[in-house]
């Protein structure tokens, strides 16, 4: 659990009782959740030392600026934010109230945030209920548990101690983060401030491939389909050759994000709408991608190819030039673009 590999504690559970014991186990044999969630906290504290505070004030201005956005649907931060107990891959939790959860998603769309509507069947006390969550892509993960108005002043309760949920409100969560980082109103607000101005990098990246589902490529050159599908394949190739190097990865999955723009040119459209949020090294991958393949066909001039070899890049270039040919091939196996995404900016983590 500690790793996210398992997110359940009943799964967490059944895997670790089959891999340590080969008989029948009762159920109180088993650790509870709550110890099982103290253990794993323990492990955070080792493991994190001072990343875990950067993290935790970031998380928690995070939450903040979210709650100010959502502000007429009363929300409520709970969970590991508010309470500190946070790790690698933990979530933003908050709950909101509406009569409708379309009146959240309309705000969502105004916001130009990029959602996931879910409703999910869950047995409680013996009674079927239905939640419905909204999962938003940012920096961390946020998610939205919607109900209804009436149950604004209801005390929901763990279902690991089974005592009430803390939460907070707006002006609770403010002083929390002014008392326990020792930051005052000003800095807060202006950290505040900074959030609204700077638009999140991976939602801009997939405002821009999203709409490449919607892009048929000539099926001479590209007998596999969309632009979407061709750019997951390429980043596939990419991640094989270079699992561990961002710039490049980006080139590879952002590379075509222009023909959704402007067909005619794709290259210099693409590069405007990513302008200040790709490296100088992901920018002259995919401003020369095209260039690539003309001298992997001998088309290109000896003078233009001797420029080029000349760069630092040159190499990757070339690799980025092999990916995108490789990723042409009809029904090929990729992952979501979310994965892709998800994969990019979690490398930092997984690589150091």
């Amino acid at each position: 659990m500690h790793s996210r590999d398992v997110a359940e504690y009943y799964i967490a559970k059944q895997k670790a009782a089959k891999r340590l014991c080969k008989g029948w186990l009762k159920p109180s044999d088993l650790p509870t959740n709550a110890e099982i969630r103290e253990q794993v906290q323990s492990l955070s504290r080792m493991h994190d030392g001072s990343f875990h505070t950067e993290r935790l004030l970031t998380m928690r201005t995070r939450a903040l600026w979210w709650l100010e956005q959502l502000s007429e649907f009363h929300p409520k931060l709970i969970g590991s934010v508010l309470t500190g107990h946070v790790r690698e891959g933990s979530d933003v939790d908050i709950h909101v109230f509406a009569s409708n959860p379309h009146s959240i998603t309309v705000r969502l769309d105004h916001l130009g945030a990029f959602y996931e509507l879910q409703r999910k069947q869950v047995i409680k006390n013996g009674e079927q209920r239905v939640f419905t969550h909204i999962h938003i892509r940012d920096e961390f993960k946020i998610e939205l548990t919607v109900y209804h108005p009436s149950l604004l002043g209801h005390r929901f309760r763990s279902s690991i101690t089974g005592k009430p949920i803390e939460r907070a409100s707006l002006p609770q969560l403010k002083k929390l983060i002014e008392i326990e980082h020792h930051l005052d109103s000003d800095s807060l607000a202006r950290t505040i401030d900074d959030i609204s101005s700077m638009p999140d990098r991976f939602a801009v990246f997939q405002s821009l491939l999203v709409p490449l589902e919607n892009v048929i490529q000539n099926l001479k050159y590209h007998p596999e389909g969309d632009a979407l599908f061709h750019s997951l394949q390429v980043f596939e190739h990419a991640r094989d050759a270079m699992p561990y190097d961002e710039e490049f990865l980006l080139a590879a999955l952002l590379h075509d994000v222009g023909k959704a723009i402007d067909p005619r040119d794709h290259v210099a459209s693409g590069l405007e709408a990513l302008d200040g949020f790709i490296s100088e090294r992901t920018a002259w991958l995919i401003e020369h991608h095209m260039e690539s393949h003309a001298i992997a066909d001998r088309t290109i001039g000896a003078r233009r190819r001797r420029r080029l070899a000349e760069n630092r890049w040159f190499d990757d270039l070339i690799l980025l030039g092999e990916c995108d040919r490789a990723g042409r091939v009809p029904g090929a196996l990729t992952c979501e673009l979310e994965e892709s995404l998800d994969y990019i900016e979690n490398i930092e983590q997984m690589f150091g």
